[in-house]
């Protein structure tokens, strides 16, 4: 009987889990979960806080039952404190304080990541019981919603313009909170080029979201009267001030790798732990997957880049190899997708700036489009703003950024560049595609094949 040991209680640790009892239902897998929440959705977070989702429960992907009925043992509230190698024993704390040493055959470090403080004076000294938030686990998902019960805010101050930080304006003003959004980069969403993040912003302005962006905030105090004061310097070095309920701090995230890292696991990039495509870590018998790990991206090679879609996939292929199997993570593309208000933004594989300095020799170019999402006689089509990013040498495509309504099918039409990307297409080839067809939902050159046809005719079909 083998004994499999999963730390962390996310995408990763509870793939990794059941794959392991799938294949194996002999096999004795324990996950160790700090929390009481174990397999829970952390990014359906904004559509609890805005009341779109009605319980907090609903955001388990699988119920305690569900789990329990696998054959798993999920320890809950029970923090893994060491892991030795050697010996093959991992050390767990739990809610009592008890510790105990656990023996497995093969462990699996699924930690995940940490939400980033940024350095700024005073936040230090502020926590939730003051109105400042950060917000990545269920447990911060508590204290904000206790918050807002509370507190009542009439508004507030969001200070990063992420993915998670313009899911939560539309979060908050869903719930008639008024909502200043500060970001320090030129353009909110910069993970896509500035032109397509222009356009989210002026979605959020249109619902009535103060966006203020190339804005730092350098202080957040407490007023006398319990209101939370906000100072940043704007893009024109004028000072901003701004007097809120609520501020919720959503810069992005750090893997946390303080268990695998004291267990002298090699580090790789950002500080993520190293592993292999078959997830494994440089200790003998322990596997890691998901937001605490490197990124084996397919067109990059190692890079971090947390996703939740990763993190499954990683730990799937960590809890059939901890079984002895020989499974190869296939490797990311970064495909992602945010709906902000009654906007939808995507993006697959790389931009153009991102291309080049990957060093690949490429020579990427990128061409922008706005094909209609449907045939424009059917009523309600919309234009889809598309940058198709290839390689002018070979015509490679490298990447693509899609921006449009909701109603628009933006993730069906992602998805379809990240397969082609995931098979190495050519831009040109794109059009080969055979893609289903109807007035109401498309054209018969879809909008992506419009896209990409031109990229082909500013660029050329090598």
């Amino acid at each position: 009987m083998t004994r499999v040991i999963a730390v962390g209680g996310s995408d990763a640790g509870i793939s990794a889990a059941l794959r392991a009892r799938e294949l194996d239902p002999g096999s004795e897998v324990t996950v160790v979960v700090a929390d009481a929440y174990p397999n829970f959705s952390i990014c359906g977070i904004p559509y609890y806080i805005s009341g779109e989702v009605a319980h907090w429960s609903n955001l388990a992907h699988r119920t305690a039952a569900d789990l329990a009925a696998t054959g798993m043992d999920v320890r809950i509230n029970t923090r893994a404190t060491r892991i030795d190698p050697a010996a093959k024993l991992l050390t767990v704390r739990d809610a009592d304080g008890r510790s105990e040493q656990l023996p497995y055959d093969a462990l699996v470090v699924g930690t995940g990541a940490v939400s980033v403080v940024p350095l700024i004076d005073g936040l230090a000294e502020l926590g939730p019981e003051q109105g400042v938030h950060l917000l990545h686990g269920m447990g911060d998902t508590f204290e904000l919603q206790r918050g807002i019960d509370e507190r009542q805010p009439a508004n507030a101050v969001i200070i990063g313009a992420g993915y998670i930080g313009l899911e939560m304006a539309e979060a908050l003003t869903t719930r008639g909170i008024p909502v200043t959004q500060i970001e320090a980069l030129p353009e909110v969403l910069p993970t896509v080029d500035g032109e397509l993040g222009a356009l989210v912003r002026a979605e959020l302005l249109a619902h009535d979201v103060d966006v203020l962006t190339g804005t730092t905030v350098k202080a957040v105090s407490r007023e006398a009267d319990d209101r939370l004061r906000v100072e940043a310097t704007g893009a024109d070095g004028e000072s901003v001030t701004r007097l809120v309920d609520l501020v919720l701090v959503v810069v992005g995230v750090r893997p946390d790798t303080t268990l695998a890292a004291q267990a002298s696991a090699e580090l790789g990039f950002r500080g993520a732990i190293a592993v292999d495509e078959q997830m494994r870590t440089s200790l003998p018998g322990v596997y890691a997957a998901g937001d605490c790990v490197v990124t084996h991206h397919r067109l990059l090679g190692t890079t971090w880049l947390p996703l939740g879609t990763t993190a499954h996939k990683q730990g799937r292929v960590a809890g059939e190899n901890a079984l002895g199997g020989e499974r190869r993570f296939a490797g990311s593309l970064g495909t992602q997708v945010v709906k902000v208000f009654d906007l939808v933004a995507a993006r697959t594989g790389l931009r153009e700036h991102e291309a080049l300095a990957a060093d690949r020799g490429w020579t990427p170019v990128t061409t922008a489009s706005a094909p209609d999402d449907h045939k424009a006689y059917y009523p309600g089509a919309t234009p889809i703003a598309a940058r198709i990013t290839g390689d002018s040498g070979s015509g490679l495509l490298l990447g693509a950024q899609l921006v449009g309504r909701r109603t628009a099918e933006i993730s069906k039409r992602v998805d379809t560049c990240a397969t082609a990307l995931f098979h190495g297409m050519s831009v040109d080839g794109i059009s080969d595609l055979d893609l289903s067809y109807t007035p109401p939902l498309g054209s018969p050159w879809d909008a992506v094949q419009m896209a990409t046809q031109a990229w082909a005719r500013e660029h050329g079909s090598p």
